[in-house]
């Protein structure tokens, strides 16, 4: 039985979005330079990458390493943000082609590893975690052209979000390279947004659990991975409303904002950053920024394990 979605806050949040273009070339060209550093920091932290949010833009906008960070980490950002940039020159293209995923994973995996850069896997590999073979090599390039003619063929058939988050899945379990499979997947899944005039989606690394998850039972069932995307970019078109200055949730400014969250957490010690999130009415990525900068000021520290810990007023 045919599963119905309800995309009704993606696409009034897109009407309420589209109402402010055309946008100026300056707005625009930082809008661009912003998910640049957003998308990079937060695809390449869900797969382990060390780097900050703040060191990946150091990296990419001033070109410099980081001490103590793997050279590792730093080309990925790099080739990271290069991939991203070329998603655009994609955008008014008549239709995906194979050869343009291999553009983007050559551009992406170049400095890590230049055999195997914008080619197909000629061995085995294995997700970790996973109860689910992957295709043998044998089988990647049938599988990819037969992706590539789903793709074309179910474009302007399906709902965009819908769409985009089909596309993210049906690669991602192809799994087509020696790695950087993740990372391509949401670049194909935010290329496909944005050729329907949507906006980049970001998935925070604190939301890895729960990314996870509906990704290894979108194999049996892919409604929970198609729901999770579409919160996904309702959530990205909240937080580029409220850099509009459009009001809801945590206003009055930085200052302002950081004072609820304080106040937030004194109130509730122990509580996660999607609780905040909930109470506050705000953007979990626009959350976590004013998280990082309350934790370095000295004002809130982070207890407990990743899962399951919380934040707590920290003692003067």
């Amino acid at each position: 039985m045919k599963h119905a979605f309800d995309f009704t806050e993606c696409e009034a949040n897109k009407a309420r979005i589209d109402a402010y273009r055309p946008l100026p070339p300056e707005t625009l060209k930082s809008l661009r330079d912003y998910y640049r550093i957003g998308l990079t920091y937060s695809s390449n932290a869900l797969e382990g990458n060390s780097l900050t949010e703040a060191e990946t833009k150091i990296v990419i906008e001033d070109g410099l390493t980081v001490d103590g960070k793997p050279l590792h980490d730093v080309y990925e950002a790099v080739g990271h943000a290069k991939a991203y940039d070329h998603i655009y020159n994609l955008v008014k293209s008549a239709h995906i082609a194979e050869a343009d995923i291999l553009k983007l994973h050559e551009m992406f995996y170049q400095q890590i590893d230049r055999e195997n850069a914008g080619r197909y896997r000629t061995v085995r590999v294995f997700i970790s975690g996973s109860h689910h073979r992957l295709p043998s090599p044998e089988q990647i390039p049938r599988l990819m052209a037969d992706f590539v003619a789903w793709c074309n063929d179910n474009e302007n058939k399906l709902p965009p979000v819908e769409f985009a988050a089909r596309v993210h899945q049906k690669f991602v379990f192809i799994h087509p390279f020696v790695d950087g499979n993740g990372r391509v997947s949401r670049l194909l899944m935010n290329l496909a947004l944005l050729r329907a005039g949507y906006t980049i989606s970001i998935i925070p690394p604190i939301l890895r659990g729960e990314y996870i998850a509906a990704l290894e039972r979108a194999h049996t069932d892919v409604v929970p991975f198609i729901e999770f995307i579409k919160s996904r970019v309702a959530e990205t078109q909240r937080e580029l409303l409220h850099l509009f200055g459009e009001s809801g949730g945590v206003n009055g400014g930085v200052k302002s904002a950081q004072k609820q969250i304080v106040a937030a957490i004194r109130q509730l010690p122990g509580i996660n950053a999607k609780g905040i999130a909930r109470q506050l009415d705000i953007p979990l990525r626009t959350l976590q920024r004013h998280l990082g900068s309350l934790s370095a000021a000295g004002k809130i520290e982070f207890r407990g394990a990743p899962k399951n810990g919380g934040y707590f007023i920290r003692p003067v």
